[in-house]
């Protein structure tokens, strides 16, 4: 079981990393811990870790994991060998204790019908959406954290052909696609001893693979230049996340993810290739307990007169 290497040294909350409803555990300093159930977030009365074995249990677990944590390097960011995640900061840049989340990895997948029934997604936006990948358009998914990006792009995911063959380029492995040419690269972060291998760089070397269909986990920096440059030079079809508040704030974010790149392209430029890039965005919502699609926009160009993206709106939420 992935939870062995920590669970020794975190058995105030055993019981709680080994609850299958549990999503997500968040541990606010010693006395105060709070857990993601069904998706509501709920504070768990009489479980504390004192500090002092708190901050022996996470440079444990760091070791455990082959990371490190403390006076020099104060935070963690690390994995278990199922994809379940575990985030640390210890004091004093975390003011009040140190703070621990594990976010488990979610093997249950769920299929696009199943989102429909459990009402993330209508059966007119589903379609629209089948139809997309089916003719190979380009679709952002939007949202923000804990929204269901990676759900829905997995569900999506299913309706590429299996005479595609996919290239999967992620941070982290979280995306679970079963398809018979499939091609899964994962970021590295700087070692001891081993340099950095970034989305960017495995998103380059990816084109020379001959990729049908590229998957991008997350876009988040510089590698949306590279994105672009691929989307546009016939590499349709591809299925990728960012983090936004809105589908309109997407590609804002887009276009700022880009001027990350060091490529020195007017603002405007950057916004008429992105128009020309991606055919549809989707923004996810989480509200309460609830996830759903709360837009979906059609790009359909750029107005250089008023800076602005033309799009249609095929559905909307409130």
């Amino acid at each position: 079981m992935s939870f062995d290497i920590i669970l020794p040294f975190l058995r105030p909350i055993e019981h709680l990393i080994l609850d299958p409803e549990v999503s997500e555990i968040m541990v606010n300093g010693p006395a105060r811990v709070f857990i993601e159930r069904h998706g509501a977030v709920v504070e768990v009365p009489g479980v504390s870790i004192p500090e002092r074995s708190l901050q022996v249990a996470v440079r444990n677990i760091a070791r455990a994991l082959g990371d490190e944590i403390g006076e020099e390097k104060p935070h963690l960011d690390s994995r278990l060998p199922d994809g379940s995640r575990v985030a640390a900061v210890i004091p004093p840049c975390s003011v009040g204790g140190t703070t621990l989340t594990i976010r488990k990895f979610q093997s249950r997948l769920f299929t696009a019908h199943e989102l429909v029934r459990i009402g993330s997604i209508s059966e007119a936006v589903l379609a629209a959406l089948q139809s997309g990948v089916e003719r190979r358009e380009n679709i952002l998914i939007s949202g923000g954290t804990g929204t269901g990006k990676t759900t829905l792009l997995n569900a999506l995911a299913l309706y590429i052909g299996d005479e595609d063959r996919i290239v999967v380029i992620e941070d982290t492995a979280e995306i679970q696609i079963d398809k018979p040419n499939l091609v899964r690269f994962e970021a590295r972060r700087e070692q001891q001893n081993l340099p950095a291998v970034t989305i960017r760089d495995l998103l380059r070397a990816t084109l020379r693979h001959r990729p049908d269909r590229i998957i991008l986990g997350e876009v988040r920096g510089g590698e949306a230049f590279d994105l672009l440059q691929a989307l546009n030079t016939g590499h349709s079809g591809t299925l990728s996340t960012i983090h936004a508040n809105s589908a309109k704030q997407a590609m804002a974010r887009l276009t700022s993810c880009v001027l990350q790149s060091g490529i020195e392209l007017p603002y405007a430029a950057i916004r008429r290739n992105i128009a020309d890039a991606v055919q549809v965005v989707l923004h996810l919502e989480r509200r309460r307990e609830r996830r759903f699609v709360a837009e979906l926009l059609r790009i359909q160009g750029f107005d250089s007169a008023t800076d602005s993206f033309r799009y249609e709106v095929v559905h909307r939420q409130e």
